[in-house]
């Protein structure tokens, strides 16, 4: 299977605070992977790294065959980033901030319309609140709207943090589905989250990283087999406590 992306013995630091430790993964095309562990962990350094938010210390990101330090520009045209706490301009309606966004990356107006008719897609169930200004959207359904911005181009990966943070259990569901849908468009998405029940629900491999190391990479099914666990709260305690 070909890869996507491909992490060796990447490193980032804050002064003396090590964050990332040397860390090395790969994501497979059309796959779902998350990084699991508590807050701190070094997940969201490590996702901003691979975003290019962030200039790695050491070791080399290879994103659709651009490395990330060195061709920067042509790695974020392979990808699009969701932080856990993006937001809309608010005084916008949703169809508003979807035309306008679309705006901003496309090359043309056919392409500018193709973008919106599958973000449009996406947030379907959005229904006519799509024409109401986003001030007046629930937290559930904003999230749904920026899925859909952020993947309404296409990437060839989508890296989402904590997509499904505060959402109540029908909206959380959703939008699970929906980015389990993704990898049939041909998209691969990276996740990163501390809600390892949910992961282990949608993901096709899961990198358990805490301390700024992984600890272990691969599918749930795997890990709970070979950590004689029923979940994947109970195989991180395990694999954490191995390397202690």
């Amino acid at each position: 299977m070909a890869l996507i992306l491909e992490l060796e013995n990447v490193k980032k630091s804050y002064g003396r605070k090590e964050a990332v430790r040397g860390i090395s993964f790969e994501v497979n095309e059309s796959e779902i992977f998350a990084l699991i562990g508590p807050n701190g962990a070094g997940k969201t350094t490590t996702i901003r790294m691979i975003s290019t938010l962030l200039e790695i210390d050491g070791g080399e990101i290879i994103l659709g065959g651009a490395d990330v330090k060195k061709h920067p520009d042509k790695a974020r045209g392979l990808l699009t980033y969701l932080p856990d706490e993006a937001g809309a301009y608010k005084n916008m309606t949703g169809i508003g901030y979807l035309k306008f966004m679309a705006s901003l990356c496309a090359a043309d107006p056919a392409e500018e319309k193709k973008s919106v008719e599958y973000a449009q897609s996406i947030c379907a169930s959005l229904g006519s609140a799509i024409n109401d200004k986003i001030k007046t959207y629930s937290k559930g359904m904003m999230r749904k709207l920026l899925i859909a911005r952020a993947v309404m181009t296409r990437p060839k990966l989508a890296v989402l943090d904590e997509p499904t943070s505060g959402l109540d259990i029908v909206n959380g569901l959703e939008i699970r589905d929906f980015i389990k849908s993704l990898t049939q468009d041909g998209m691969s998405v990276l996740i990163s989250s501390h809600n390892m029940l949910e992961i282990d629900y949608m993901s096709d491999r899961v990198a358990i990283i805490d301390k700024g190391l992984i600890y272990a990479v691969g599918a749930p099914a795997e890990l709970k087999e070979k950590y004689n666990a029923q979940n994947l709260e109970e195989v991180f305690m395990r694999v954490v406590a191995e390397n202690e």
